[in-house]
C-alpha cells in the first residue's frame, strides 16, 4: 500500500496538499496533531481497486491446486464401482434437468466474494466520508477562529435565507474590511431588475402569468389590469383565463373586470386560445391568468409548450415563503426561453427574503414587480433593491429557533463542499 504523509500548519492546508497530490478521490487513513502543525496520512483512490482486484486474483489462482488435489488423490474404482456410478450418474443428470443446481461450496464462496468486495468499498467510502467532513469541520473551525468577522457575515447570510453555495462563494471573494454594505452591494449587482423599457404595462402585448397554486397569479394578473387601466383606459385591456380546473376560478377573475371594466374570456386549449387572441389584436395589453396546479403536474409541460408555439411572453410567479428547493423545482418546470422575468409574491407573509432573492439571482430572473398583499391595485410595487435588501437583513442576530448558532456552523459547513460548484452560477 503507497501511503502518504501530509503535514502542514492547518487541517485545511493539510487537506489542500492531500487533494493536490493525490486528487479528490484520495482515502485519508488517519490524521492527529503534531508539533508542525496536522499531520495527515492518505492512500490515492486507485489503491483501493487495485487491492480488490488482486485479492479477486489470488481467490481464483489458490481455488484451482485444492481441486487438482482432490482429482489427484481420488482412488481407483472398481469394474462394479464404475458401473454403479455411472447409472448414478445418469439419474442424478436427469433430475437436474428438471431443477436448479445447488451451488457447491466453491461456488457459493466465488459469488458471495463480489458482495463482500462491495461492501468493503462502501464501509472504506463511509470512513473516506467521514474523515473529510472531520477535516472540514476543523478547517471551518480554524476560519471562525481566524476571521470572525466574515464567518459571522457568512453565518448571517444562512440565517437570512441564502443558500450556503452562495454564502461560501461570498466568503472567498470577501475582502479583508468587507462588511454587510460589502455584501448588500454584491447581491445588488447579481440580482437582475426589468428596465422602463421592459415593463408588461407599458410595452403592451399577450402576457401569462405562471406559477403553481395559491402563489396569486389571479390577483396579481388583476393588479396588473388596474395599472394598464389608470394608464390607457379599460378599452385597451383584456383578461383571459385557461383554469378551467379550479372551481370559482373564473368567477374570481370576471368579478375583477367587472370592478376594472374590462372584457374577460375563458379558453379551453390552444385552438379556443389563438381565436380569443386574434378577436384582440387592438388591445394594448392582454394578460392571462392560468391554471393552479402543483409544478410537477403533467399539464404544465402542456400549458408551457401551448404558450410558446402561441409566442406567448411568461412572467413566473414565486413565493416568497417557500422554500430554497421548492422554489427550484417551480423554476426548473416552469422555465423554459419563454419566461421574460418573475413576480416575487407574498412578501407580506415571509419572515425573509433571502431565499427568492437568491433563487432569482441564481437563475438570473428579471424581476419586473413585487407582490406584498391582496389590494388591488395597491399592493404591487415597483422593484426597489434597497428596500429588499434592508428587509432581507433588518432582523439578522435576533434569536429564533431555526438560526444557525455559532457552535455550530463549522460542523454545519463541513457538509456543504459539493454546494462551492452552484455558487460558481453567480457573478463576482
Amino acid at each position: 500500500m503507497n501511503a502518504r504523509k501530509f503535514i502542514a500548519g492547518s487541517s485545511r492546508e493539510a487537506l489542500k496538499l492531500v487533494r493536490i497530490e493525490l486528487g479528490e478521490d484520495a482515502v485519508i487513513l488517519s490524521n492527529r496533531k503534531v508539533a508542525e502543525g496536522v499531520e495527515i496520512v492518505a492512500i490515492p483512490g486507485s489503491e483501493l481497486a487495485h487491492l480488490n482486484e488482486t485479492r479477486v486474483v489470488e481467490s481464483r489462482a489458490s481455488s484451482k491446486p485444492r481441486l487438482d488435489k482432490r482429482i489427484e488423490q481420488r482412488p481407483a474404482l472398481s469394474d462394479r464401482a464404475q458401473n454403479q456410478a455411472a447409472t448414478l450418474g445418469a439419474k442424478v443428470l436427469a433430475a437436474e434437468t428438471q431443477r436448479v443446481v445447488t451451488p457447491t461450496p466453491a461456488v457459493a464462496e466465488a459469488a458471495q466474494e463480489p458482495a463482500e468486495q462491495q461492501r468493503l468499498l462502501s464501509e472504506l467510502k463511509s470512513m473516506h466520508k467521514q474523515m473529510q467532513e472531520q477535516m472540514a469541520t476543523l478547517a471551518w473551525g480554524n476560519i471562525q477562529q481566524q476571521d470572525p468577522k466574515r464567518s459571522g457575515l457568512m453565518r448571517d447570510m444562512v440565517n437570512v435565507g441564502f443558500s450556503p453555495a452562495l454564502s461560501r462563494r461570498l466568503l472567498d471573494k470577501m475582502p479583508a474590511n468587507a462588511d454587510l454594505d460589502w455584501v448588500k452591494r454584491i447581491l445588488a449587482h447579481n440580482l437582475r431588475v426589468a428596465g422602463v423599457q421592459d415593463d408588461v404595462v407599458t410595452r403592451g402585448g399577450v402576457y401569462a402569468l405562471v406559477g403553481p397554486t395559491g402563489v396569486g397569479k389571479t390577483t396579481t394578473t388583476a393588479k396588473l389590469a388596474a395599472r394598464a387601466v389608470v394608464r390607457y383606459g379599460a378599452d385597451k385591456v383584456a383578461l383571459v383565463t385557461t383554469d378551467s380546473y379550479r372551481v370559482g376560478a373564473y368567477e374570481q377573475l370576471r368579478i375583477y373586470a367587472k370592478i376594472l371594466g374590462v372584457s374577460v374570456h375563458a379558453v379551453r386549449d390552444a385552438n379556443d386560445l389563438k381565436l380569443t387572441l386574434s378577436g384582440l389584436k387592438h388591445k394594448h395589453l392582454v394578460l392571462i391568468d392560468t391554471m393552479g396546479v402543483g409544478q410537477r403536474d403533467s399539464r404544465v409541460a402542456e400549458q408551457n409548450r401551448m404558450f410558446d408555439e402561441a409566442g406567448i411572453g411568461r412572467l413566473l410567479l414565486l413565493n416568497a415563503t417557500s422554500a430554497g428547493g421548492t422554489l427550484d423545482d417551480v423554476v426548473k418546470m416552469y422555465g423554459g426561453p419563454g419566461v421574460i422575468g418573475c413576480i416575487p409574491t407574498k412578501l407580506d407573509e415571509a419572515v425573509t427574503l433571502g431565499t427568492v432573492l437568491d433563487v432569482v439571482a441564481r437563475h438570473k430572473l428579471a424581476m419586473h414587480y413585487i407582490a406584498s398583499g391582496q389590494r388591488v391595485p395597491e399592493d404591487l410595487h415597483e422593484v426597489k433593491l434597497d428596500y429588499l435588501l434592508h428587509r432581507t437583513f433588518k432582523d439578522v442576530g435576533k434569536a429564533s429557533n431555526f438560526a444557525l448558532p455559532e457552535m455550530d456552523f463549522p460542523a454545519f459547513m463541513a457538509g456543504l463542499t459539493s454546494g462551492v460548484a452552484a455558487g460558481r452560477e453567480y457573478a463576482h
